[in-house]
């Protein structure tokens, strides 16, 4: 069955880095989109970046544009999420994705699968 597995997520200060990863199994990786999501405290899920199944292109919100970037590797099913120029308000529980098709789009509802997620805070 489809599995997601997130990993690298902790306390970082304002201004830090962290470097999330999804492991995914029991799917054919390379022919979906994928894209992460996050959920902060008492807010919905937000979508937050997506990459098209080759990797030959990338799609993010407005609010981390410019401070994070997604990328894949087809070769070790895995999906990153370097994130830089951390904020407080980048505090969630972060998700990744799998998209119906090779496109990652932005509404939710098109995702067939997620992850457990993992908690990134951002605090000093």
């Amino acid at each position: 069955q489809v599995q997601l597995v997130e990993s690298g997520g902790g306390l970082a200060q304002p201004g830090g880095s962290l470097r999330l990863s999804c492991a995914a199994s029991g799917f054919l990786f390379r022919s979906y989109g994928m894209s992460w999501a996050r959920q902060a405290p008492g807010k919905g899920l937000e979508w937050v970046a997506g990459i098209y199944s080759d990797a030959s292109d990338t799609r993010y919100a407005d609010s981390v544009k410019g401070r994070f970037t997604i990328s894949r590797d087809n070769a070790k099913n895995t999906l990153y999420l370097q994130m830089n120029s951390l904020k407080p308000e980048d505090t969630a529980l972060y998700y990744c994705g799998r998209a119906g098709s090779w496109y990652p789009g932005r509404a939710l509802d098109e995702y067939e699968a997620w992850g457990q997620g993992t908690q990134v805070t951002v605090a000093s």
